[in-house]
């Protein structure tokens, strides 16, 4: 995958532009991550800011939309293409201010863009 499709939702993803998808639970491969505080695009590096609750320790995420396998409005699901583990072991995620940080943006879609091709195609 080119590393600018990372930021891109993919066309089979079922994503409708505009669709806000704030509150919508997020899954991966091997079990729930949390769901989506909020949606961002800094620097036309789109990605979702996932709350994981209590599974990893209170802490948000960031997940560039490349990795969104599939939405479903009806049951407000966002699939992902990676597993648990691969999402929590991306570059931690402290501050709100490093959703419009360049370079923390680039260390976390190089890490999602590295990941085995199985984990980032639907």
């Amino acid at each position: 995958m080119p590393m600018e499709r990372i930021w891109s939702y993919a066309p089979e993803s079922g994503h409708v532009e505009g669709e806000d998808l704030s509150g919508c639970t997020v899954v991966g491969r091997d079990g729930t991550i949390g769901h989506v505080d909020r949606q961002a695009d800094h620097y036309g590096m789109r990605h979702l800011v996932v709350d994981t609750g209590v599974w990893v320790f209170g802490r948000s995420v960031l997940v560039p939309v490349g990795v969104v396998a599939g939405i479903d409005t009806e049951a407000r699901k966002v699939t992902l293409s990676c597993s648990r583990a691969e999402v929590k072991a991306a570059p931690r995620f402290e501050t709100d201010s490093e959703t419009m940080d360049r370079e923390y943006l680039a260390a976390v879609g190089d890490y999602y863009h590295r990941l085995p091709p199985e984990a980032v195609t639907p």
